[in-house]
């Protein structure tokens, strides 16, 4: 800073060099994890908005500590702090959001929604932070070249926080194909497994039988039956699936015990199986339940 607490030029390009990269960076997230995001324009605005506040702290940082305003420099904490009641907010209210759904999220999605919203502020905080710190480090009498090389930083550390973030979904373990639906009497059964004896009457036999669709989840390995069986994922692609073609009447989901294999049935309102395969592959692995096997083998090692 200059005489009269007035910002240089210098800091002036930094920061907003720095504040634009990172809301940048919040923007490019919002579209990656567009499925999780339950309502927009207002989705968007509230999140952008955020984003634009990390971006904002992160890129003051820098100036902040060469002109020895440590004081600034405290409400990085205070940040964290407010990035922590957005997870909270996004929890309720899509929570208060459950009793209105065609099904139910679940618990374990939406905490794993909620963290990703906090974890996203992040991004854009560190992403300007990053970019602040090129510029200075840089500090060519050339502006362009602050601002380029303070981008090109900002968006690698964007690309190395995405992938280090990236989460998997259904379809990266497990082929996901059309069931067979069949209903015999009172009961459903898709690809010869039995899932109910709830159809009880005539009107809910023929709805099931000309409309119902069916999808078929295979695991790749044995290992990956601990994840797809997990209640919380079953829920959450139930979810997934009754989002994307909505729900005329009755779901039901079924775990074959002898194959593992994951049974999803339901009267859609638009009846397409493609799209109904597709909700199944891209709906997210939960990070709660989620177990590294190298570290089980390593825990297991070490108490024998």
């Amino acid at each position: 800073m200059q005489g009269g607490g007035i910002l240089s030029t210098q800091y002036i390009v930094m920061i907003v060099t720095a504040v634009v990269v990172g809301t940048l960076a919040r923007a490019l997230t919002i579209k990656e994890d567009f499925r999780q995001y339950p309502s927009y324009p207002n989705g968007y605005l509230i999140h952008l908005l955020t984003g634009f506040v990390a971006a904002a702290l992160g890129a003051v940082a820098i100036p902040a500590l060469m002109t020895k305003n440590f004081v600034a420099v405290t409400f990085l904490a205070l940040a964290i702090q407010q990035f922590r009641d957005v997870r909270k907010m996004e929890r309720d209210s899509l929570q208060d959001l459950e009793n209105t759904e065609y099904t139910p999220r679940g618990d374990a999605y939406i905490d794993g929604i909620a963290k990703t919203f906090e974890a996203r502020n992040y991004f854009a905080l560190i992403v300007s932070f990053a970019a602040a710190l090129t510029i200075q480090v840089v500090n060519s009498k050339y502006i362009w070249l602050n601002v380029v090389g303070g981008l090109i930083v900002g968006l690698v550390v964007l690309w190395i926080l995405k992938r280090f973030s990236k989460g998997k979904t259904v379809g990266d373990i497990a082929d996901v194909r059309p069931g067979k639906v069949e209903v015999k009497g009172s009961e459903l059964y898709v690809d010869g497994v039995y899932v109910t004896n709830t159809l009880g009457t005539e009107n809910a036999r023929k709805l099931f039988d000309k409309e119902g669709l069916a999808a078929v989840i295979y695991p790749r390995e044995a290992n990956f039956r601990i994840a797809l069986d997990n209640f919380g994922q079953r829920q959450a692609i139930i979810f997934e699936a009754t989002r994307a073609l909505g729900l005329k009447r009755y779901h039901f989901t079924r775990k074959d015990y002898e194959q593992g294999r994951i049974i999803i049935s339901l009267v859609p309102i638009t009846g397409n199986v493609g799209n109904l395969i597709q909700s199944v592959k891209n709906t997210p692995l939960l990070e709660s339940i989620k177990k590294s096997h190298a570290v089980l083998k390593t825990n297991l090692v070490g108490r024998e």
